[in-house]
């Protein structure tokens, strides 16, 4: 598929995740928080894309959260987002983050880089701000709660935070990761590629071949595993019971 071809496939499904979850109304202010990494690059070529054709008007802001990665190069960020002409920033993390240490994890980098980007949505009267995270993301966070937590549940495509007055959105909810790599190998984008020690031994990594292996016996499980979170048949779940 050509560099056009591509880029209007996922825009399409991009769209459609808007719509189906109302995710973003005219004259929102949208921060679109960005890694590096194929998934927010990609992310933000579409965002920008759709500015260019939706029928209402919003702004979108990239924004980088410094955590200090030696792998994250922010010239080569600022320079990319110069060229598409989208306005661009860099946030420090809250105080107390140190850097990756043997027992951060993954948890608390997360934590602390989305405490920097509510901070910088306060400071400009942000509406929106939208993560890379895309179909796999959300299979996989499902079955971590699923086999780790004993528990059903996942990320939201639309997820409103503070009583309403700011909305976590994930546009990349029906596109799948290897999709993403198509388009940002056809767009020839910047990628950084992640250092993260954690990256090869995190329990996503375990499921993530769970999921593939799984594939090769259903080309459809994917879509089955979020269809499913959608069609969750109560009636056959089992009631609370605190004795067991």
């Amino acid at each position: 598929m050509n560099v056009s071809g591509q880029l209007y496939f996922t825009t399409k499904k991009v769209g459609k995740a808007i719509w189906d979850y109302r995710m973003i109304r005219e004259g929102d202010k949208v921060i679109i928080a960005v890694s590096g990494g194929k998934d927010s690059l990609c992310l933000l070529k579409v965002m920008k894309e759709r500015t260019k054709f939706v029928p209402i008007r919003y702004e979108i802001l990239a924004c980088l959260v410094d955590m200090g990665f030696p792998w994250v190069n922010k010239d080569i960020l600022a320079d990319y987002c110069e060229r598409e002409s989208i306005p661009y920033v860099t946030v420090s993390p809250p105080e107390g983050w140190n850097g990756i240490e043997e027992n951060s994890g993954c948890f608390w980098c997360s934590w602390n880089r989305r405490k920097g980007l509510f901070n910088l949505a306060r400071d400009i009267g942000a509406q929106k701000i939208a993560f890379a995270h895309h179909l796999d993301d959300i299979i996989e966070t499902m079955l971590l709660n699923l086999l780790f937590q004993g528990e059903i549940g996942t990320m939201q495509p639309y997820q409103e935070m503070f009583g309403g007055e700011l909305a976590i959105i994930r546009p990349l909810a029906y596109v799948e990761e290897n999709e993403l790599a198509r388009l940002a190998k056809v767009l020839e984008l910047p990628v950084a590629s992640s250092e993260c020690p954690f990256s090869k031994t995190s329990k996503r990594h375990l499921i993530k071949g769970i999921v593939a292996e799984l594939k090769r016996h259903n080309k459809n499980v994917k879509k089955n595993i979020f269809r499913s979170l959608t069609r969750v048949r109560e009636e056959y779940l089992l009631g609370r019971a605190d004795t067991y």
